[in-house]
């Protein structure tokens, strides 16, 4: 996460929708196509409270990511030094704040919804106590520790602090999953399939074919003359074992102890775990983004997505800030809605839908090339090294609706150059 700065250092030039002045109806003011996507320039909880007279999406939000304050009673700009979004609630306040947000949240989730909450080690606790209190202890699913960033130097008394959190719930017990897979490395091929079967050059690896626990059904009774081991019953029947081992899946050692063969071409890869260390932030300079301050991973969002989302599938981000959720959304063919307050945070996100993103050399104005151009004064040609600022067209998206309130004047941030535009 990006280092915020003392709220007496800002610019001045924050500029935040007035959505939560009682004015709670909002309208579209821009508009291409029909599709269902749709970002709001508003407070969240103003633009929920209004979602909830929306049959289309009350009940109907099948994943809910957000990324909100950490309550760090600071300040946050964009690269270009521009007052992205303060972060001022602190103690209380904040839990006031995130009470009031996640319940209209969870109205809004489908029954078989699940939401992810992004917290670092400031407020992760809190709001775990009031997840397991909105959404009940029973439906929380992981807490997922996230390495956002490379090692520090540190000067504190303390370890290094290089890790952040996602609280992962669902609405009930029975929701949409799709368990996720990391590749197998060579490596760890090497490590976890060592044999090659003779016949077929098959790779595998062996395991029991026992398991902790006793049955006194058929897999508790004797099999091949043997019974399983004390405590322990076998995986399978002994006519499942014994067609196993006709097929050559069992492997008996020389001492005649019986090991299942494991075939590594019929692996879905390695099941992933609760500690993610491939996530990193912006991290190098060739790394593409936003320039915006809190910009996460969007190979994260996702893992995310795909784990708790369907194609066609309604996602909702209403801390959306650089619009990451909502660029993964809409790659994988997802619906989505966004939300944010804050003008800059809108900029940034209609400038990603139509331009991509930027290498962060661009951001910092520092990336340069040698080039030919023309002398004014001979007509020969010079050598000089000017700044290249090449724009990377990631999945450009046009087809959505961009809505506001009464008190949007028109002038907070531009609207896209396409037809259709809504007087």
């Amino acid at each position: 996460m990006a280092t915020g700065i003392s709220k007496t250092k800002m610019n001045g030039n924050l500029q935040i929708s007035t959505s939560d002045n009682g004015n709670s109806t909002f309208h579209p003011i821009w508009q291409n196509g029909n599709s269902a996507n749709r970002l709001y320039f508003g407070d969240n909880l103003t633009v929920m409270t209004d979602l909830l007279n929306d049959k289309t999406v009350k009940g109907k939000i099948r994943l809910i990511y957000i990324d909100p304050p950490y309550a760090t009673n600071s300040v946050f700009q964009t690269r270009k030094q521009q007052d992205a979004y303060t972060d001022l609630l602190t103690g209380e306040n904040y839990i006031g704040f995130m009470r009031e947000r996640l319940l209209l949240m969870k109205e809004l989730l489908a029954d078989d919804g699940s939401i992810y909450v992004h917290l670092d080690s400031k407020m992760i606790f809190h709001i775990k106590v009031l997840m397991d209190e909105i959404f009940g202890a029973s439906n929380f699913r992981s807490m997922i520790t996230r390495k956002k960033c490379k090692s520090k130097n540190f000067t504190k008394n303390s370890f290094g602090n290089i890790s952040d959190y996602i609280l992962f719930y669902t609405k009930s017990g029975n929701s949409v999953w799709n368990k996720q897979y990391e590749q197998w490395t060579d490596d760890k091929i090497l490590k976890e399939y060592p044999f090659i079967e003779e016949i077929t050059g098959r790779r595998y690896k062996r395991v029991p074919v026992h398991a902790p626990g006793t049955r006194n059904g058929e897999t508790g009774k004797m099999w091949r003359g043997m019974m399983p081991p004390e405590g322990k019953h076998w995986q399978f029947t002994p006519d499942k074992l014994d067609e196993l081992d006709k097929n050559g899946e069992i492997y008996w050692s020389s001492n005649g102890n019986p090991r299942r063969k494991v075939y590594l071409d019929e692996s879905n890869g390695i099941a992933v775990q609760d500690i993610w260390l491939d996530y990193l932030d912006i991290n190098n300079q060739n790394t593409h983004t936003t320039g915006y301050p809190t910009e996460k991973n969007i190979n994260m969002l996702k893992r995310i997505i795909l784990a708790s989302s369907n194609k066609g599938d309604l996602v909702m981000d209403c801390f959306a800030g650089s619009g990451t959720t909502l660029v993964a959304a809409d790659e994988l063919d997802r619906n989505w809605i966004g939300v944010d307050i804050g003008n800059e945070a809108i900029k940034v996100i209609l400038n990603r839908f139509q331009n991509g993103t930027q290498t962060l050399d661009e951001h910092i104005g520092n990336k340069k090339e040698n080039k030919l151009m023309p002398d004014l004064f001979t007509e020969s040609l010079i050598e000089e090294n000017v700044l290249v600022t090449n724009k990377i067209a990631f999945h450009l998206i046009d087809n959505y609706t961009v809505f506001a309130n009464g008190s949007y004047s028109g002038v907070e941030f531009e609207l896209p150059e396409i037809d259709n535009v809504i007087n």
